[in-house]
């Protein structure tokens, strides 16, 4: 079967403009590729295409990571202030729901019984196993699409409700419905049980073998995935459906979520082009130094800023020193005129561990879980210490240094653990923003009005204040691709009727 699932809008919008439906299936089938792609291969660029998405210059480094002060940008200020340009959703929709398309292919090789045998084949492992990882993915990524959009096109495998049509295996479906994000939460709860209960049956197996660039296809380390992105989701709802989010969250904790760094859920990048990591082709590749350390996340982990007085072991790891070998942030949200006030050699720029071209790019790790428990048993100490300990130790701080960090930490509070997470969420950009959005935390993030540099140029005194452009506070979502209001206008006025504007400052449904 030739891919002709829905791509959405964004890659169709020529084709919906000027072709019939027999040039739609023309362009959608690949005169280079075979009909019939090794499931293997299909994990591997799924999982590839869903990493390089959610990890893109676009959706990341000039949003997400933004938005959460980790990086500050010199030269070109605008994303600081939220000046964001609508091309980012249109690239950060696309590929994700390409990745989708080549995990839904998966799943129909596994079912159709002319392919479900040589689905098999090559070690991919058995039917049920494929798909149950499969649904996992795919979780993961309508979960991170609907934090950063709201309402999106979705599509469930075990459900079938008439709003979820975003992939169905019919190529008139030019069009999907938007699905509400409440719905979505709900389904994608369900999907993650059905998942680890298929994959309870036979944790001891392999599924995908090598090819499986995240877990190299140990079932036990997808199934704690499973339960520990339902972990995650719950908590999200515990304000919106508390009945229904602790029955998830319990049935996951009981099911088994991860327990050490060994269970972190990381796609590995390779050193061969063009196979590096996003930040290492942004700025080695590119050659670009427009991307900074803030002042915020430096001040912080140097004990100036926040709740914690003392210094943190993790500076050294996300920061490079400068030319004087000091560890100096890049004042955040500065206006256009003061972008180059900065040399490049005067400020941080990312760690080397960060920036490298095999760099590990985690979609869930163990730090969070343990803080998602301590958040769940109300603000808890000692999850709290293990989700400290687990973070300073997955980034290879010694162990005396984790010792003597841990020792100075105050007692467990929201403010605290939620400044920790924090900390702990560093590079992954979306989840650290849904996690402000959420809570309001932390509450050292430089806010509207705030002075972020007083010095002197050109021999007079000047004071800057952060002063965000098109909304006034961190972003609550992103606006839907301008293909969507074209292509697909009848759907997109839909789900702005029930959701509010397609502004950045109209709040997501688990956000209200």
């Amino acid at each position: 079967m030739k891919l002709k699932h829905i791509l959405y809008s964004t890659l169709l919008s020529a084709a919906l403009f000027s072709c019939s439906k027999d040039v739609f299936n023309e362009i959608n089938t690949d005169p280079n590729r075979p009909d019939k792609v090794p499931t293997p291969s299909l994990l591997i660029s799924a999982e590839r295409q869903l990493v390089d998405a959610l990890r893109s210059e676009a959706i990341n480094y000039r949003g997400a990571q933004l938005f959460a002060q980790y990086f500050s940008q010199n030269i070109y200020t605008d994303q600081s202030r939220y000046q964001i340009s609508a091309s980012y959703s249109d690239s950060y929709w696309t590929a994700t729901y390409k990745a989708l398309n080549n995990l839904n292919e998966i799943i129909y090789l596994n079912e159709n019984p002319q392919t479900q045998v040589e689905a098999q084949a090559n070690g991919a492992g058995a039917n049920t196993t494929q798909v149950a990882i499969v649904r996992v993915l795919k979780s993961f990524a309508f979960h991170s699409l609907t934090d950063v959009f709201g309402d999106i096109p979705y599509e469930s495998y075990g459900n079938k409700d008439a709003d979820f049509e975003a992939l169905k295996q019919n190529p008139d479906i030019l069009t999907p419905k938007y699905a509400s994000q409440e719905k979505i939460y709900s389904d994608i709860l369900n999907e993650l049980k059905a998942a680890a209960d298929t994959l309870a049956k036979y944790r001891t197996g392999n599924t995908f073998g090598a090819s499986d660039i995240i877990y190299q296809g140990k079932n036990e380390k997808w199934l704690r995935f499973a339960n520990s992105l339902r972990l995650r989701l719950g908590v999200r709802l515990l304000t919106k459906d508390k009945a229904l989010a602790t029955k998830h969250i319990e049935e996951a904790l009981a099911g088994g979520v991860f327990t050490s760094n060994e269970d972190n859920a990381a796609f590995v990048y390779s050193t061969s082009s063009p196979y590096e990591a996003p930040l290492f082709r942004a700025t080695v590749t590119a050659n670009r130094k427009d991307f900074a350390i803030s002042h915020v996340l430096v001040d912080v982990l140097k004990g100036k800023r926040g709740p914690f007085a003392f210094s943190d072991p993790r500076l050294e790891i996300y920061a490079r020193p400068n030319a004087k070998n000091e560890y100096k942030g890049q004042p955040y949200g500065l206006p256009l005129a003061a972008g180059n006030l900065f040399p490049t050699d005067s400020i941080s720029l990312p760690g080397e561990v960060i920036s490298i071209a095999n760099a590990k790019e985690v979609l869930q790790e163990y730090a969070e879980v343990e803080f998602l428990k301590a958040e769940y048993k109300g603000w808890e100490q000692s999850s709290y210490v293990k989700g400290v300990k687990a973070s300073l130790e997955r980034w290879g701080v010694a162990k005396g240094a984790v010792d003597a960090y841990v020792a100075q930490l105050p007692p467990a509070s929201k403010e605290n653990i939620l400044s920790q997470k924090y900390l702990a969420l560093f590079g992954q950009g979306i989840e650290s923003w849904s996690e402000i959005r959420r809570t309001g935390y932390p509450l050292f993030l430089v806010k509207k009005g705030e002075v972020v540099w007083s010095g002197t140029v050109e021999g007079k005194p000047v004071s800057y204040t952060f002063t965000p452009e098109l909304v006034a506070e961190i972003p609550k979502r992103l606006v839907y691709p301008l293909a969507e209001q074209r292509t697909n206008k009848a759907n997109y006025q839909s789900a702005l009727s029930k959701q509010g504007d397609d502004v950045m400052s109209t709040k997501i449904w688990w956000n209200k």
